[in-house]
């Protein structure tokens, strides 16, 4: 039985688009841009968790009829089988698709005018030429063609077939395409700069030879459950431990972690309604000609769900491993599959917690040692040249880790030789990385022990040295409610963090429970307020935002940021002046990376790791781990060499 929760199914994308056809002629000549279930509202899911009422089953479409350049938005009821509502929404784009990229890529290099511009500097098989398309903002967008869904390229050359395509850069080559009708609209041909020697090679076959061979092999690495994985897996719905949620995925933010609960001594209690992500901004920091449109919102331009990688793919997963599918759609709206979408396995953790009594014998008399374990969640994206790596670790104390890893293929630029390259770093020959930052945006809808909360920024002070502090120790802790929707900023000098607070549940010494967001990778914007690609993405110019919960307020720089001038989301969104005091409140939290690049990040870079931890903070009465078991002593190493042996599954 489908859960209100669970992701559309490949017969519901085929239902929504049957529906479509037949009442509006949705078909030939259109494009699916996103088809996605909607989340009933919050208290029809506590009906259904009541009584089983079954909520409507609601799907969003947003769709593109190319020969107007209209997007449409509709609402189709597939309980009801019926469509609810299919609107133009005048002024705005909706977000690319992967087939207007791939579209894109093969009208242009089969284009006889692009041809001749690569012959003009030598590049003759275009096997090898890669046409990567960009989505543009309104300010740097040609004026004469604002009214048209227009892209601008990027053209890169292989070195050879099977060869990393972003190590061959063709500068001051760049194509304006209309996305709709794949027509060039116009080639930018502003400068040429000679192919350098570089080494941008990571494929072991393309790896020159004095690059290999110079590390000890590795020694195998086993990592065994003898008696299966310690987790189970009913539908979307995992329950680890004392842990139990749900996982949802879409089309624009991919994973969505829902419905959290922990099991406490028989009581199960709510932590979160949803964590996920709802915004990724990546500007690149170098005005030159061939960077100044580079900003990408990779998750409201283009989609994590539509980026999601198989893990199929690569040894992305150690231990034992189970997996879910995910199902997408194509912008037919036909639907797919991606095979071992999200990943689920127990990690070992190291010490958890542990004591030695005073006096303990060496032999270990007296210690107690408890080791971590941890559940981790994860799932991949690809954009294009990058990476991302999402992990949403659950532990057995309480906590909740979410960590992302930026790996994948800098963007370069080559240059001639003395050329100035201010706003990057040299990381081969003539060649510069440009400086950028990676924004992310996470939706954190905390539910400790109920909707009734405050978020509260939490920081320490000092007290003045005084009669009653000669000695200049004393640090208080002070917290102070948000209690209208507004904006926040990390503040390293007093630890300033962020809790949401129930003042209607009571811990068993009597104060308040709350969950405390623990930032980590917060980082300034560095952009000047009036500076117009700002004010697309006023979001980044502040560490946390908090509103009322709202189901229509989903996306932090505006539901359309393809083509966008403004941010139309939470910027716009707290003007309201909503309270935000002992309600169901949203905390909005913005990390990432601010990336100054290094050669050491050439030719494919190492992981830059960033994350934030969700932390209860008198959730629990004491220290909720303390059930956990010894490990047995034939799991621990302690003298000679008595390691158990196992297999390692790399899945």
């Amino acid at each position: 039985m489908t859960h209100p929760l669970d992701p559309l199914t490949s017969d519901e994308f085929r239902a929504t688009t049957a529906l479509l056809s037949a009442e509006h002629g949705v078909g030939e000549g259109w494009r699916y841009c996103s088809i996605e279930g909607l989340q009933p509202a919050k208290a029809d899911l506590d009906a259904y968790a009541t009584d089983g009422t079954v909520p409507a089953r609601v799907v969003e479409v947003l769709c593109l009829e190319q020969a107007t350049n209209r997007t449409f938005r509709g609402r189709v009821d597939l309980s009801a089988d019926a469509v609810l509502s299919f609107e133009h929404v005048p002024g705005v784009q909706a977000n690319f698709t992967v087939d207007e990229w791939e579209e894109a890529d093969a009208a242009l290099r089969a284009h006889p005018d692009v041809i001749a511009a690569l012959a003009k500097r030598g590049i003759t098989d275009l096997s090898l030429v890669f046409m990567d398309t960009w989505t543009y903002g309104d300010a740097v967008m040609p004026e004469q063609w604002k009214d048209r869904r227009i892209g601008w390229s990027d053209t890169w050359v292989r070195a050879a077939e099977g060869a990393n395509p972003y190590a061959g850069p063709v500068n001051g080559l760049h194509c304006v395409i209309d996305i709709n009708t794949m027509e060039l609209l116009a080639i930018e041909d502003t400068h040429t700069v000679s192919r350098p020697d570089v080494m941008g090679e990571y494929v072991p076959r393309h790896v020159p030879d004095r690059l290999k061979g110079h590390r000890p092999p590795r020694k195998p690495l086993e990592i065994t459950q003898p008696e299966g994985i310690g987790f189970e897996v009913d539908g979307h719905e995992l329950r680890w431990q004392n842990w139990t949620m749900r996982v949802g995925f879409n089309h624009r933010e991919g994973m969505t972690i829902n419905a959290v609960t922990y099991d406490d001594a028989g009581r199960t209690r709510q932590v979160a309604h949803q964590l996920s992500f709802a915004e990724m901004v990546v500007p690149y920091r170098d005005p030159s000609v061939d960077h100044y449109r580079r900003t990408a919102f990779d998750i409201g331009e283009w989609g994590l769900g539509f980026m999601t990688q198989s893990l199929e793919l690569g040894c992305d997963c150690l231990g034992e491993i189970r997996y879910l599918d995910a199902v997408m759609h194509d912008s037919t709206g036909e639907p797919y599959t991606i095979t071992n979408a999200i990943c689920l396995h127990e990690e070992d953790s190291a010490i958890g917690w542990k004591h030695v009594d005073h006096g303990a014998d060496g032999g270990g008399a007296g210690a107690e040692v408890r080791r971590q374990r941890r559940f981790v969640v994860s799932f991949h994206v690809t954009v294009a040249n990058y990476e991302y790596i999402v992990y949403w670790r659950f532990y057995e104390d309480g906590n909740i880790e979410c960590e992302v890893r930026a790996t994948g293929i800098m963007v370069v630029t080559h240059v001639e030789e003395g050329q100035a390259h201010p706003h990057g770093t040299l990381v081969d020959e003539r060649t510069y990385a440009p400086y950028h930052q990676h924004f992310l945006v996470a939706r954190l809808d905390l539910e400790p022990d109920g909707r009734t909360n405050t978020v509260q920024r939490s920081e320490t002070v000092i007290d003045p040295i005084g009669p009653e502090n000669p000695l200049g120790l004393g640090i208080r802790q002070v917290s102070t409610p948000i209690a209208v929707e507004g904006h926040d900023d990390f503040r390293w000098e007093s630890q300033r963090a962020w809790k949401v607070v129930n003042e209607r549940s009571l811990n068993g010494l009597g104060t308040p429970v709350a969950y405390k967001l623990v930032p980590g990778g917060a980082i300034p914007s560095f952009f000047h307020p009036e500076s117009p690609v700002f004010q697309r993405a006023q979001v980044i110019g502040h560490t946390v935002w908090v509103t009322p919960h709202d189901a229509e307020e989903r996306w932090p720089a505006g539901e359309f940021v393809n083509q966008s001038k403004d941010d139309h989301g939470l910027p716009e969104w707290v003007q309201q002046g909503r309270s935000t005091t002992d309600t169901d409140v949203v905390l909005w939290y913005v990390f990432g990376i601010h990336h100054i690049t290094r050669p050491e990040d050439w030719p494919v870079m190492p992981a830059d790791i960033v994350s934030f931890w969700l932390k209860p903070v008198g959730f629990f009465d004491r220290n909720p781990s303390l059930d956990v078991e010894p490990a047995a002593s034939s799991s621990c190493h302690t003298e000679g060499d008595a390691s158990s042996k196992g297999g390692s599954h790399c899945h």
